[in-house]
């Protein structure tokens, strides 16, 4: 594992990159990325996700309804609603689960976080900084309304995407799998 250009060099060269500059990638670059992340395993094909690309003043009526769900006024709310001017595209990842017998609510959105996941990835491969932002207002009224979702659709949070910063030094370490691997 770790050979140069594969799958697990990719994931520990990613960094989450909390400050991006003002470029993003263009939409025909975006459809590629999407197209690839809805590859991730998908019991019954479902495709129970969807991605929401907030750009421009988009992203203002995105502040205002983080706000909103805050319940800020005033400085409060001019802090919070600034929020999603950090980057100029935030992709915003739903849950859009589909009834079926077969396939769990849970397992849908597993599938959800696993497509933004690989989307954020692939954009870092693409040399783009990401940031997947997440917090209490993502499941709030204001925001549901804010982005337009359907009744039984959820947002996980954004991936923020801009220019890369300056390169962060290091591969990240691999976590301590003992701690976390136990056999029955």
């Amino acid at each position: 594992m770790g050979r140069k250009g594969s799958a697990a060099d990719a994931m520990l060269r990613r960094r989450s990159h909390s400050s991006v500059g003002e470029e993003a990638p263009s939409d025909k670059e975006l459809l590629k990325a999407i197209e690839i992340a809805g590859t991730v395993a998908d019991h019954a094909a479902l495709r129970p996700w969807r991605i929401i690309a907030i750009r421009g003043e988009a992203r203002e009526r995105v502040g205002r309804a983080i706000a909103e769900a805050a319940g800020a006024t005033g400085p409060d709310a001019e802090k919070l609603s600034c929020k999603p001017l950090r980057a100029p595209l935030l992709l915003a990842v739903v849950v859009s689960p589909t009834p079926s017998a077969k396939v769990p609510d849970w397992e849908q959105e597993a599938v959800a976080s696993g497509v933004a996941h690989a989307l954020s990835l692939l954009l870092d491969e693409a040399g783009w900084g990401v940031m997947w932002r997440t917090g209490l207002y993502t499941r709030s009224d204001a925001v549901h309304r804010a982005h337009g979702l359907a009744p039984d659709e959820r947002l996980l949070g954004w991936l923020y995407v801009g220019s890369k910063p300056p390169r962060k030094s290091g591969k990240r370490k691999p976590v301590p799998a003992r701690k976390h691997l136990t056999t029955l």
